[in-house]
């Protein structure tokens, strides 16, 4: 028997009883030491005794060998990642294994004299029979279990930490785990907390790595980046990007199908173990739903070929832009954008001209009397501000509160046109402040003017963007923008705010900041701004007429008012950002409702229901962004799978309804062609003191196992203290010695 007592549990027991015996001899004396007294104390004092020994916790041990014999879990992984096929196979097996340099283990490679080539299942399968593992059978009860992941296609996915907390839990005497996976984990928590908690039990985890840790020899082609809808007459850029995983350079010629006439093509040169990023061009002039498909060939040597294609689902319709140019002065600036802007078929211009040297403002063919209300100013998609500022007979600071709000709560574009005069300071003392994307210099308000033309700069953003594509090949592009007619006039900018994209700067002049911005964006709540630092655009058309001035400002036009044109009905428009989304990423919903007066409406229940191609629907409450935001509700949602979602908006308010698709690109957990990672299961096994090892190596695996210790003796405690039969006893032992005193004619 063993008794857990501290120091002072010892000192108050021996207390105790001192205490406890004195009393019993005193009322034993005061009895006249009558032999009845006497044995009624004696009671006392054991039952003491016995509360005293309860309460210094008396236990029995003994050390016991496990009835059961000790477990070897085998776990094989079935996850679709498993059909890779890169493990080099010779007649016999599995080829022989390459050294690792850094941690001396063995890990199969894919080499080129290897006589054939077998995926990483069929590698493990030989070690799946029972028969493998025979010569254990004596010391280990081996028991085979496969895993993957918890998903509803468990194939889709693999969670190593599940798959070995499951068998943690499962055999109560589990002496080793084999695990026999490529390392691919792509679900769940971390494999090493896992790990961790089989190391804290004793049991090691041996890893049976299959699989090369080199990329297969292949060529990826990926879309990220393409519109979900274009317009009719207008050319679609479709962005693609072509590795190479193969190791001389590569001749491909990309193809677009399903354009409804003619395939498209374009023939790229990418460099071996490279990738090249570029676009495809596509104009069509009906419009309608099509399913394009772009696509590379499949070149003999690679070993995978369901990554050569991307679908594309779009939608191709006629365009009705709506642009306000609001001036000062008629410049050249001003009337070139106008003309432009007027023969563009998929734009409808207005202008407000405020020529402060007349008493009225310009008039004409498509010119307003005034700035517009509220209502109307929120059905345009892009504003120009030319060389404007806030002044009685300009603008107002209510008109600068209305064009914030078109902005940030309304998806529109916002265009910054300073000029020669200055007005534009005047905006940074209004809410449009938060909108410019640059800092402008206070002290030279009027800008900075030169004899000799200043040239443009292309910075790395400029390069990569839509809106300074000028020319669809990339050395073309820059030399375009290096041998455009010069400007003689800036705005004067200290530097960029923080969070704008610099696409273009001055190529000599400079502040402590930097080159000088010239062509900066940036977003602002749902919409985009832009600033253009000077008015020399329309010397574009030196010698090419409208090609590039018509191409810079129509892409411009397009890019802002892309959002808000995706889904839109009389009074109700819902947008998503990204433009292309992704399963398993997070979609934000945005809708713009208006009553039936044209006023935003500022508070109400919209909902966005969506419906998966699967079947399962989704209801997502948009909530209302803010006082500040007038008529636009905001959600998240996240789609679970890839393909056509049905989207329904309603507003109980205002009683309308909206329909719309959104198209979701499909992203696979499991890869078929990804490297192993033998990382993973090399911290899985240190983790748990086992070790990393191959298939070729398993015989020596089986004898390691077999030499295993013997597992530790169980320990059997008997807590007599905490047992319902003691307490019965103390119990029953009390009820006596009660029933003794009213005997005896005590109290």
């Amino acid at each position: 028997m063993k008794f857990y007592w501290t120091a002072t549990s010892l000192i108050a027991s021996i207390v105790t009883l001192l205490i406890a015996a004195v009393c019993c001899l005193v009322s034993w004396r005061r009895a006249d030491y009558g032999r009845t007294m006497g044995l009624l104390e004696l009671f006392r004092f054991v039952l003491i005794c016995l509360v005293v020994v309860t309460l210094n916790q008396p236990e029995v041990s003994e050390q016991v060998r496990p009835d059961e014999q000790p477990v070897l879990a085998v776990l094989y992984d079935t996850s679709d990642s498993m059909q890779t096929r890169d493990v080099a196979a010779t007649v016999k097996g599995t080829a022989p294994a390459a050294q690792d340099e850094d941690d001396n283990s063995t890990v199969p490679r894919l080499t080129p004299a290897s006589a054939t080539v077998i995926s990483r299942a069929d590698a493990i399968k030989p070690l799946i029979d029972e028969s493998a593992w025979r010569p254990l059978d004596t010391d280990l009860k081996v028991v085979l279990e496969p895993f993957s992941s918890t998903l509803p296609e468990a194939a889709r996915g693999t969670d190593l930490n599940a798959a070995l907390s499951v068998v943690s839990e499962r055999h109560t005497g589990l002496r080793a785990v084999v695990l026999m996976s490529d390392g691919d984990w792509n679900t769940g928590s971390v494999p090493s907390a896992a790990a961790t908690d089989l190391r804290m039990r004793g049991v090691p985890v041996y890893s049976v790595g299959t699989g090369s840790e080199d990329r297969l020899p292949d060529m990826e082609l990926v879309s990220s980046g393409a519109p979900t809808f274009g317009l009719a007459g207008k050319t679609l850029r479709i962005p693609f990007r072509v590795s190479n995983w193969l190791a001389r350079d590569q001749t491909v010629t990309v193809r677009l199908d399903g354009t409804g006439g003619a395939p498209v093509e374009k023939i790229v040169q990418v460099a071996g173990m490279g990738r090249v990023n570029d676009t495809l061009e596509w104009k069509t002039k009906k419009t309608g739903d099509y399913k394009l498909r772009l696509s590379i060939p499949v070149a003999n040597i690679e070993a995978i070929s369901d990554n050569n294609t991307v679908d594309l689902p779009i939608n191709i319709r006629h365009e009705a832009l709506r642009v306000l140019v609001v001036e000062s002065f008629p410049r050249w600036e001003y009337r070139y954008l106008r003309n432009a802007l007027e023969r563009d078929p998929g734009v409808d211009v207005h202008c407000l001209l405020f020529h402060p040297e007349l008493d009225d403002v310009g008039g004409g063919r498509g010119y307003l009397d005034s700035f517009p209300e509220d209502t109307d100013l929120f059905r345009y998609d892009v504003v120009f501000l030319g060389d404007v500022g806030v002044a009685p007979d300009q603008l107002s600071d209510i008109n600068c509160v209305s064009l914030r709000q078109l902005v940030r709560s309304h998806a529109g574009g916002l265009v910054f046109l300073p000029g020669f005069r200055g007005y534009q300071q005047t905006l940074l003392a209004t809410v449009l402040d938060d909108l410019y994307p640059v800092v402008p210099d206070e002290t030279q308000p009027k800008g900075i003017g030169s004899l000799q033309p200043a040239r443009f700069s292309l910075t790395e953003s400029g390069r990569r963007s839509l809106l300074t594509r000028l020319e669809p090949e990339d050395e073309r592009n820059e030399e375009v923008w290096r041998s455009l007619p010069g400007f003689q006039w800036y705005a004067a900018t200290a530097r960029a705010r923080i969070g704008a994209d610099v696409l273009v700067t001055h190529d000599s002049d400079s502040t402590r900041f930097g080159r000088v911005p010239l062509v900066a964006t940036r977003t602002s709540g749902t919409g985009k701004v832009l600033f253009m630092g000077t008015d020399g655009a329309w010397r574009w058309r030196k010698g090419v007429e409208d090609l590039y001035h018509y191409r810079f400002w129509g892409q411009v036009v397009r890019w802002m008012a892309y959002q808000r044109n995706m889904s839109q009905g009389e009074s109700m428009r819902l947008f998503y950002s990204p433009d292309r989304p992704e399963a398993k990423n997070e979609v934000a919903l945005n809708a713009n409702v208006m009553q039936s007066t044209g006023e935003p409406l500022r508070d109400g229940v919209v909902t966005v229901q969506v419906t998966s191609p699967s079947g399962q629907k989704d209801s997502i409450r948009l909530l209302a962004a803010g006082e500040d935001s007038w008529g636009l509700f905001t959600g998240t949602f996240t789609p679970k799978e890839g393909g056509q979602h049905q989207l329904i908006t309603t507003c109980d308010e205002t009683d309308t309804r909206l329909e719309t698709t959104m198209s979701v690109q499909g992203q696979e957990r499991e890869q078929i062609g990804q490297p192993a990672r033998f990382d993973v299961l090399k911290e899985i096994s240190e983790i748990s003191r086992g070790r990393v090892t191959t298939v070729s190596e398993v015989p020596v695996l089986l004898q390691e196992l077999a030499a295993l210790p013997e597992p530790n003796l169980m320990t059997r405690r008997f807590r007599i203290w905490s047992h319902p039969a003691w307490g019965g006893l103390l119990i029953l032992l009390l009820s006596g010695f009660w029933s003794c005193r009213k005997l005896a004619g005590l109290a």
